[in-house]
C-alpha cells in the first residue's frame, strides 16, 4: 500500500485495460468502505462471529474485523489496473521533500493507531483474549495524545498519506478523492456508535474537541459573551 500509493498507483497486477481499468478499480475502491462500515452494523457484527472458530466469536470479533479489512487493503492495491499515465513526477529536492512529508503522514498514522488503542487496531487484542481465556480488555474512549487536537485523527492523517505522494496520475486522483471522502464521511457513523457506548461523556469529549481539523475551539465564555454582543445589538 505505502508502494504502490508512492508510485501513484502505477503499479499493480490487475490486467484491465481502458476503459474497464475504471470501472473496475472504482469497484475495487468502494469495495473496502462499504464493507468496512457494514461489518459495525449490528447485522454485521453477528456475520463477525460466526465467522470466527465456535466458541470464539466474541472474543475474536475485533480480530476478525482487522484481518478482513487487511485483506480487503491486500485486494485493492495488488489487483489494481493502472492506466498507465503519469501527470506529474517530482525530482531532485520537491521529491526529497514530498518523499518526508509522506514519510511524515505514514508515521502520523502510526502515533494516531497507537493512541486509539494499539491492540484494538491491529486485532491483537482478540488474540491475546483467547490466549489468556479472559474476555477481551477494550481500551477507554480514545480522547489524549492526538485525540486531543481532533477527534478523528486516524482518518485525517490516512488522508495526508493521499495527498503527499511524489508522483501524481488519474489512479492517484481517483483513489485519493475517492477514499479522502469517506475519511470525512465515514466518521460520522463511528461517532452516533460512540454516542452510544459512551454517553454523556462523549458529547463533553465531542464540544471540546472538534470533528475533522484541529481548529482552536473559542472557550465557553468566548461564546456566551459573543451570545450577550448578539443580543444587545
Amino acid at each position: 500500500m505505502i508502494f504502490s500509493m508512492y508510485a501513484g498507483m502505477s503499479v499493480g497486477f490487475g490486467p484491465l485495460q481502458h476503459p474497464w481499468n475504471w470501472l473496475a478499480n472504482s469497484v475495487l475502491i468502494l469495495q473496502f468502505p462499504l464493507l468496512h462500515s457494514f461489518l459495525l452494523t449490528s447485522r454485521g457484527r453477528a456475520w463477525l462471529k460466526r465467522l470466527a472458530p465456535p466458541g470464539f466469536g466474541d472474543h475474536l470479533s475485533t480480530t476478525t474485523y482487522v484481518t478482513i479489512a487487511a485483506l480487503q487493503v491486500v485486494l485493492l492495491f495488488a489487483l489494481w489496473s493502472p492506466t498507465g499515465v503519469v501527470w506529474w513526477q517530482s525530482e531532485g529536492l520537491p521529491r526529497v521533500l514530498l518523499s518526508v512529508l509522506y514519510a511524515c503522514a505514514w508515521l502520523l498514522l502510526l502515533r494516531s493507531i497507537v493512541d486509539a488503542g494499539f491492540a484494538l487496531q491491529t486485532g491483537l487484542l482478540g488474540w491475546h483474549a483467547v490466549r489468556r481465556g479472559e474476555k477481551p480488555l477494550y481500551p477507554p474512549m480514545p480522547s489524549r495524545g492526538l485525540f486531543r487536537l481532533c477527534r478523528q485523527p486516524i482518518y485525517v492523517s490516512f488522508a495526508l498519506t493521499l495527498w503527499t505522494v511524489p508522483t501524481w496520475t488519474p489512479d492517484q486522483l481517483l483513489l485519493a478523492t475517492s477514499l479522502s471522502g469517506y475519511c470525512v464521511i465515514g466518521p460520522l457513523f463511528k461517532e452516533r456508535r460512540f454516542k452510544r457506548f459512551y454517553d454523556t461523556k462523549f458529547e463533553a469529549y465531542q464540544r471540546r474537541v472538534p470533528y475533522w481539523l484541529p481548529w482552536p475551539r473559542p472557550r465557553a465564555g468566548r461564546i456566551v459573551k459573543a451570545v450577550d454582543a448578539a443580543d444587545a445589538k
